[in-house]
């Protein structure tokens, strides 16, 4: 709000109370432009009262909220207080700023994170292969799987486990609002590997990307080509170049950029989310699974089962997909977050009974003849 341009003064200032929850909507009210359906409930009823507490340009969230939110922003706590309506004490935050956060699956774990349950012979693979990559021989990997079945908590032990290796890694993250932006997971892995802060000046954050890019070798020539993405002014402005030309140039330096880290350490890169990724990233992530069987380079890359890898099938790449866990893996993945405390059969799927209908795949079983042992019980 206080970034908007009025013609008016002073400026526009909002009081904002967010909270999450369930609501009853009812008949439309009003007439005209002023016709809104009616909304009741405890969720409208604590946001309005946290709107309250709110100074002018502040946002304050409620608990629920807060924790959906997890560690996308920055949050002061202001405690429990009093609200009109309610009861007991509500535990309000006020919303400081957007966190600069590295990955989208870390931001929503902040705070707890489910024990990896069933997955030991994917993560053997996953090791397997970065194995072969720190010895030169470069490997790629497409884990594909539903949402929500455990492809980033897969990719999260493998990294927790290279933790004390030598090794460089290179995150990019796909965003589903960005899907026609141009090489916006590079740019967004430029800004953070950098530590572009949002007061930055332009001085400051090439003085920041300079000291990034040394490390690879660039040349003053990939320096600029990198730069131009990042919307910071060129200091050796290149010729005039057609926009193909341009991409040209800017996916080979940052390839180059690559080959010079990948000179000084064995290096992950890992891309996630690629059913959400821009045409010219996706492009670029081509050119890195095509040239990497030279390299102590392991590209490793998540995607849902929508996406179709556009390069072909390849010796040195496995595609994995994952499947549901077991009812006994998801029993046992229950009782690690309950920490023990027993549940109901039929909520924590242990109920013995046989089952007519089988919802669960089990890895290494064809599911027709799944389907038919079921059938003949």
């Amino acid at each position: 709000m206080p970034r908007l341009e009025l013609v008016a003064e002073p400026g526009l200032q909002v009081r904002i109370g967010i909270a999450t929850g369930l609501v009853v909507v009812g008949d439309l009210t009003g007439s005209g432009e002023a016709q809104e359906r009616g909304v009741v409930g405890e969720t409208p009823n604590l946001a309005a009262r946290l709107q309250t507490l709110a100074q002018p340009g502040m946002v304050v969230i409620a608990p629920s909220t807060r924790r959906l939110t997890g560690g996308h922003f920055d949050y002061r706590e202001l405690g429990g207080v009093a609200l009109k309506g309610f009861d007991e004490p509500v535990s309000a935050w006020q919303v400081v700023a957007e966190r600069a956060v590295e990955s989208r699956f870390e931001a929503q774990h902040e705070m707890t994170l489910t024990p990896l349950i069933g997955r030991e012979e994917e993560l053997e693979l996953l090791r397997r292969r970065w194995r072969q990559a720190e010895e030169g021989e470069g490997r790629g990997v497409l884990l594909v799987g539903e949402a929500g079945i455990g492809k980033s908590r897969l990719t999260r032990a493998l990294l927790e486990g290279l933790t004390s290796e030598p090794h460089l890694r290179l995150r990019y993250f796909c965003s589903p609002h960005h899907r026609d932006s141009a090489l916006f997971p590079v740019i967004s892995q430029i800004e953070h590997a950098a530590g572009f802060l949002r007061d930055d000046t332009a001085e400051q954050k090439l003085a920041k990307l300079d000291a990034l890019l040394a490390r690879a070798d660039a040349e003053p020539e990939a320096v600029d080509l990198i730069v131009d993405p990042l919307s910071l002014p060129a200091r050796h402005p290149a010729p005039e170049l057609s926009p193909q030309q341009r991409k040209e140039k800017t996916l080979a330096a940052l390839l180059a950029q690559l080959d010079g880290l990948a000179r000084e350490q064995p290096l992950l890169i890992l891309f996630e989310d690629l059913h959400w990724i821009d045409p010219t990233s996706l492009e670029l992530l081509t050119a890195i699974v095509d040239r990497v069987q030279r390299l102590p380079v392991l590209p490793l890359a998540t995607a849902r089962p929508e996406f179709t890898p556009p390069w072909p099938s390849h010796a040195h790449v496995t595609a994995l997909s994952l499947t549901r866990l077991s009812r006994r893996e998801c029993v046992a993945l229950v009782e690690r977050i309950t920490a023990g405390k027993p549940l109901p059969a039929a909520v924590s799927g242990a109920d013995p009974r046989p089952h007519r209908r089988c919802r669960v795949v089990h890895r290494g079983i064809d599911q027709d003849r799944h389907r038919k042992r079921h059938a003949d019980r």
